[in-house]
């Protein structure tokens, strides 16, 4: 209990943090829109460059993490995260807000690696699936926090108001991490820089990795993009809801994906002993999530469901993280982690900038805002059926 409160609750902490400043622009997009006279290219941009600017940093903060540790490099980014949320609630236009939502980017980059890398160093490999469960529902409140109470609180704070507050809690976690984390030695250093550079070019190199990197590009990396930005202006433009059902949806989306994570949390450890290991929870989830996409592109079926389901199944991604570690030694799980995690922001930025690329050539050539977005969609769906039928041929192929 003792690790639970000095190691997983910081961390926890941390990564809820993440996830709301990851989110907050899908509520505060239509605001963001009406005041600057943004663009849907503009407004793409403004909110990928966070995930830009993180994924960007993923190589140098998984070197970063395995020489130094996660108690100081991720203590010292919150604090970056804090500078960048306050620069965010005083920006004047869309290159000053741009700049401040890629401090909070690199900011809040590792988050959720320094975690895993945390838990790889105080708790047994059997509780990894488990941890790696619970720290994404600790995201899965943070994106819960970041739909209705977000809307309900704009009123009274405004959209820079609320990223004031967001500076501060900021604050608050990088101080909670670095003064609760156990202190680790100079030991859990991971030789030269060279030689870290070099087992970077190792793993990238890996087939083992390339099974898992283009599903986690184009899944974990599309539900970043659209619930933090796109399923709002979908829902409003396509379904025809108003921007207070729109965020109700992204509730429902929050809450699944808090279930899925709560139930790996529970259940994964029982699950494997029983038979069903996690990568079958992974492949089973990811085929059901594309279905749900799927159904939500052609109209079929209630917009709540449909999304909510689309949440609950892509949440499942996550377990690649865990898995793909156990693949490498444990010197190398900064590295493994954060490399994987660059392809889900590169492919989370990509997609939510070229979303908002694609609905706006589409409408400059005449196609009614409807379509254009389906067809924006149907794009990115047809490159995740691909990239789900690699992983599954490739787990086959090692399997033979």
């Amino acid at each position: 209990m003792n690790l639970w409160l000095r190691v997983f609750l910081p961390f926890a902490v941390g990564y809820y943090l993440s996830y709301f400043l990851r989110n907050a622009n899908a509520v505060i997009a239509p605001v963001l829109s009406s005041e600057l006279s943004l663009s849907p290219a503009d407004l793409g941009l403004l909110t990928s460059t966070y995930l830009l600017v993180f994924g960007a940093f993923q190589i140098p903060l998984g070197i970063l993490l395995d020489r130094y540790g996660p108690r100081r490099v991720e203590a010292g980014l919150l604090l970056i995260a804090a500078a960048g949320a306050m620069l965010f609630a005083l920006g004047r236009d869309l290159t000053e807000l741009a700049l401040a939502r890629g401090l909070i980017g690199l900011g809040v980059s590792a988050c959720l690696m320094a975690s895993f890398k945390g838990f790889l160093q105080w708790f047994p490999l059997e509780k990894q699936a488990s941890l790696t469960g619970a720290i994404m529902a600790a995201g899965g409140l943070g994106a819960l926090t970041a739909s209705v109470p977000l809307e309900l609180a704009l009123p009274i704070l405004g959209w820079r108001g609320a990223f004031i507050v967001l500076a501060m809690a900021a604050l608050a976690a990088a101080a909670f991490i670095f003064f609760s984390l156990p202190v680790q030695s100079a030991a859990a250093q991971a030789g030269s820089l060279k030689e870290q550079l070099s087992s970077v070019v190792e793993i990238f190199r890996d087939r083992r990795f390339w099974r898992f990197a283009p599903q986690m590009a184009l899944f974990p990396g599309a539900f970043m993009a659209l619930q933090g930005l796109w399923a709002v202006p979908w829902l409003m433009n396509v379904s025809g809801t108003s921007r207070a059902i729109a965020a109700g949806h992204l509730l429902a989306m929050g809450l699944a994906m808090l279930v899925c994570n709560l139930g790996v949390a529970t259940l994964a450890t029982r699950l494997s002993r029983a038979g069903i290991q996690p990568i079958m929870l992974l492949s089973g989830g990811t085929g059901l999530a594309l279905f749900c996409e799927g159904a939500i592109i052609l109209g079929l079926g209630p917009t709540l469901p449909l999304w909510a389901g689309f949440a609950l199944f892509v949440s499942t991604g996550t377990l690649a993280y865990a898995l793909l570690a156990t693949l490498f030694p444990p010197a190398l799980s900064g590295r493994v982690t954060t490399a994987l995690n660059l392809l889900a922001f590169v492919g989370a930025f990509g997609l939510q900038w070229g979303i908002g690329l694609a609905v706006g050539a589409l409408l400059a050539v005449g196609l009614e805002t409807a379509t254009a977005y389906r067809t924006a969609f149907g794009v990115m769906f047809l490159m995740q059926t691909a990239a789900y039928a690699w992983f599954v041929l490739e787990g086959r192929r090692e399997a033979a």
